[in-house]
């Protein structure tokens, strides 16, 4: 059961205003200061499974091997997407693979999907940097969003049939500070997320572990084999302390105003400082889509899709929108807020739908 401090800092939190709608505006850039000190302390230890084939990817690399598409045909403008050019883009705005990595089987896997060069090192670094950002709530309370991205997504198989393959992948892990204490921590998984009090996962040091399932990223707080419910019935994720990942060692630093909806770069470090240090914070709000449409049965541009769907789960579906599409001015720990349950042992293994 929750400590009575526990139930006195949620029944603080509940006066938290409900998240506005999100405005299509463009926002005002500036550079606040930098994230703070509790936020690269207790952030999490990220540990991806040791046969992983779709490995962490750099936005920018991911942008230069894509274009943008509107019904399965190119816009025509920007067709070299930068991230200074993203937020030009509209919101029905797919980013379309170049080179048509999947719907052309005659092609092996490209290297940009597979991006080997995200495998970390021994000391966790890699190579592709994360996203940290930061969403102030009130005097008290913060939260911390540990965004992870990768060029694939593979969504598994039941009973040899593949579902939701997809290029682009957005996961993130959030902590939520009050008086800057850990209180509780946020695992994204596929379109849903399980969150737990924050004295009951596993740490080294300060830091709490997170697993990271093959194929399609979800975030776990134990290894093992996880469960989640589809239509067809029960598919599990596999975790295991495989590569130790260290978002602290190579990111981008942000600000996100609840109220004004605005990001503001905070800085980061490593390859992520350096590139960061070039770039603005309009991308951040774009709310398009990271990879390509869902395809039809049948043929694309002449091409067999090899697309199929069942009960509703499609082999091969759309592209996830950004960061800014993941709630981050919710009042809950949880992404979906209708009947967030923050849980109070890892055992529990009930993920919320």
């Amino acid at each position: 059961m929750p400590s009575i401090c526990q139930v006195s800092t949620f029944l603080a939190l509940a006066g938290l205003a409900a998240a506005a709608p999100r405005k299509q505006g463009k926002p005002t850039l500036h550079k606040r200061e930098a994230l703070p000190e509790y936020a690269i302390t207790y952030a999490p230890l990220s540990y991806l499974y040791s046969g992983e084939k779709w490995w962490p990817s750099d936005i920018t690399v991911h942008l230069a091997n894509v274009e943008p598409e509107v019904n399965y045909t190119a816009t025509g403008a920007n067709d070299s997407v930068t991230l200074d050019t993203l937020d030009s883009l509209a919101s029905d705005v797919y980013l379309t693979a170049s080179d048509g990595p999947i719907l052309d089987p005659s092609k092996s896997t490209p290297a940009w999907l597979a991006s080997d060069y995200g495998i970390p090192d021994s000391d966790g670094l890699s190579a592709a940097p994360g996203l940290i950002i930061a969403a102030e709530k009130n005097s008290t309370t913060t939260d911390v969003f540990y965004f992870y991205f990768y060029s694939y997504n593979y969504g598994g198989e039941v009973l040899d049939i593949h579902f939701d393959d997809h290029v682009g992948d957005w996961e993130h892990v959030m902590i939520r500070f009050v008086d800057e204490e850990p209180y509780a921590i946020y695992c994204s998984q596929h379109s849903a997320g399980s969150a737990y009090y924050w004295d009951v996962v596993d740490f080294s040091g300060d830091r709490p572990l997170t697993y990271i399932a093959y194929g399609g990223h979800a975030n776990y707080v134990t290894a093992g084999t996880q469960d989640y419910t589809i239509a067809l019935g029960i598919v599990s994720d596999t975790t295991d302390a495989g590569y130790l990942w260290d978002m602290t060692l190579n990111y981008r630093g942000y600000w996100y105003d609840v109220d004004t909806e605005e990001f503001s770069i905070a800085g980061g470090a490593g390859t992520g400082a350096t590139e960061e240090g070039t770039e603005t914070a309009d991308w951040l709000s774009w709310l398009g889509y990271w990879g390509d449409e869902e395809y039809p049965d049948g043929l694309l541009n002449d091409i067999e899709t090899g697309q199929y769907c069942i009960v509703g789960e499609c082999h091969y579906t759309s592209g996830p929108t950004g960061p800014v599409d993941k709630n981050l001015g919710r009042t809950t720990v949880c992404q979906k807020e209708d009947n967030c349950t923050i849980f109070d042992s890892i055992d529990d293994l009930t993920h919320q739908s």
